[in-house]
């Protein structure tokens, strides 16, 4: 029973900075999938796969598994670096790169 501790990046649909800025403790599944021959669905007899942790630092995820025994590893994230750029910009006079239509 291995938790994972880590800061989820945003998805792919996402603009702004809303729920990624949260830490989440998830275990590590412990038994692989299965597929149910008759239907052809995935399962899982691992029911901690469910549990979904969200905390507001490292910290505090941390004294919860150590508080409840559970094994961790941290996922150290790199900073995401910010570029600040408006839509006016894809139509100055001195851009660089081939305009295209």
């Amino acid at each position: 029973m291995v938790a994972r501790i880590y800061k989820p990046a945003k998805t792919a649909m996402q603009s702004g900075q809303a729920r990624s800025q949260e830490w989440v403790l998830e275990f590590e599944p412990e038994d692989p999938r299965a597929i149910d021959p008759l239907m052809g669905w995935t399962s899982s007899t691992d029911m901690r796969g469910q549990v979904r942790i969200a905390f507001e630092s490292p910290e505090a995820a941390i004294a919860y598994a150590e508080r409840n025994g559970i094994a961790y590893t941290v996922a150290e994230t790199t900073p995401r670096k910010h570029l600040k750029k408006s839509y006016a910009e894809n139509f100055k006079y001195g851009r660089i790169g081939s305009w295209t239509h």
